[in-house]
């Protein structure tokens, strides 16, 4: 939801998206939303968007000022509804003029980037509408899946190609745990034969397991007056700190096998686009300066994950709010992003970028008025064309005014590996993300303004006044 409405992608006919409109204009709907004052005005409902057009509640100073909020039906994770029938019965017969037009109804969006917000209907009627309507925009939203990938035959000689003869191999393997046996046994006989590979394996979660941990984790953080032991206990029971720890873990290894032991790495998985990216993309990221820089972080993305083809509209359908039991739902992005949080904290002074950066990727995936990640791979982008018919997120970003807010003041470039520990006393909960709805900004606003300030000051040169004093 931003202040201002902003440039819509192009996308297919609107005729049939219009269909599922039950209900188009709603007046007197009052919109609660985190950290924002209730406001009050008319819903309208388009192929693409809720929009509420409103004066600000209690205040006298908006100069007659309309906002105008905008939300994707696609940013929408879960519908939920409450209707109440208040028809008043007058000497046993109801009022007239009141049959159809009794009833007020509310309804929650709880929205992929963690937002809670709340619709007040006057209109049970209209609420039902409006609840269907949106329901059936998220589904519309969604393209069709890709084709799986598939092993190819020739795995054996491009082993032996890329070794040359001459550098040691390692093999880490990704895959469920229930399949490591298996997978160790067949492979270590293959490379026996070879007499140079080595099979590390490293189980990461990719399915099923990884969205329910995600599903978990919010609903802990948004149970209300949870006390602190029973806090914790959820938070760890949702195994969310867990799968961040395997992710570093995993990518430290990778990195120390080539930056250490000169090693040549192959990182498998039981499909190339899932846990073999989050891996490999956290290993550049701590191996690479280029990749901790502000350009070098989007070149990654795009390289790693977008052309690479993981199926971004497959894997982020739903966020942390959805129970669907789903196959293909799996947060390995939000996941990544996680872990660069991680990397950044520990490090604060080695990336370019900071954590609102993050923050954006992660909505973005998710919920998007930009085309960078829709669709599956770049044979569906092609297909669809989306290049031509959406605008880049990345221009977005690189606006001058933009960047400027992405930027980590504190950055020093820096040509070193940086190793990220995963001790559980060097993780924590990315609050910035999980609990941006629920906590005050104030403070981190005020933090970074006056890190710009001191930052500015340390680098402005002595006069020379302060230099005779010194």
């Amino acid at each position: 939801m931003s202040l201002s409405p902003m440039t819509l992608p192009l996308t297919g006919p609107q005729m049939e998206l219009s269909d599922h409109i039950q209900t188009s204009q709603v007046e007197n709907v009052r919109v609660t939303c985190p950290l924002m004052p209730p406001i009050t005005g008319t819903l309208c409902v388009s192929s693409h968007h809720l929009l509420l057009s409103a004066l600000p509640e209690g205040d006298e100073d908006h100069d007659g000022e309309r906002l105008e909020l905008w939300l994707l039906h696609r940013a929408v994770d879960s519908v939920e509804k409450s209707v109440q029938n208040i028809v008043r019965f007058r000497s046993k017969e109801i009022v007239e003029g009141s049959e159809g037009k009794t009833g007020s109804g509310s309804i929650t969006l709880k929205c992929k980037d963690l937002r809670v917000i709340q619709l007040e209907i006057p209109s049970m009627e209209a609420t039902l509408n409006i609840a269907r309507s949106v329901q059936a925009l998220l589904h519309c939203s969604k393209s069709q899946a890709g084709s799986a990938r598939h092993r190819c035959e020739k795995d054996e000689a491009l082993l032996d190609a890329a070794l040359l003869g001459q550098l040691p191999g390692f093999i880490i393997h990704t895959g469920p745990s229930n399949n490591a046996k298996q997978v160790t046994s067949e492979e270590e006989g293959a490379e026996r034969q070879a007499g140079y590979w080595r099979v590390l394996h490293r189980p990461l979660e990719r399915g099923r397991a990884l969205q329910d941990s995600l599903v978990r984790l919010v609903s802990a953080c948004y149970e209300p007056a949870l006390e602190i032991n029973r806090w914790l206990s959820k938070l760890q029971a949702s195994r969310w700190m867990s799968h961040v720890k395997e992710a570093l873990g995993a990518a430290g290894l990778t990195a120390e096998c080539m930056e250490r032991k000169g090693g040549c790495v192959l990182v498998q998985g039981k499909e190339g686009t899932d846990t073999t990216l989050l891996v490999t993309s956290l290993t550049q990221l701590i191996l690479s300066p280029d990749c901790r820089t502000f350009d070098g972080f989007q070149d990654l993305i795009e390289r790693d994950w977008l052309q690479a083809g993981h199926p971004f509209q497959l894997r982020c359908a739903h966020s942390g709010w959805s129970q669907s039991r789903a196959q293909h739902e799996a947060p390995l992005f939000l996941l990544f992003l996680d872990c660069c949080w991680q990397v950044a904290r520990q490090f604060p002074f080695a990336l370019e970028f900071s954590e609102k950066l993050l923050c954006i990727l992660a909505e973005h995936a998710y919920s998007s008025e930009y085309g960078t990640f829709l669709c599956n791979n770049e044979k569906e982008r092609c297909l669809y064309e989306v290049q031509d018919r959406t605008h880049s997120l990345w221009v977005f970003l690189n606006d001058n005014k933009k960047q400027l807010k992405l930027l980590n003041p504190m950055y020093e470039q820096n040509p070193l590996v940086i190793w990220p520990s995963v001790e559980p006393q060097s993780l924590q909960l990315w609050a910035g993300f999980f609990l941006q709805y629920l906590l005050p900004h104030e403070h981190t606003i005020l933090a970074r303004k006056r890190m710009v300030e001191i930052i500015k000051t340390s680098q402005e040169p002595l006069d020379n006044s302060q230099i005779s004093q010194s």
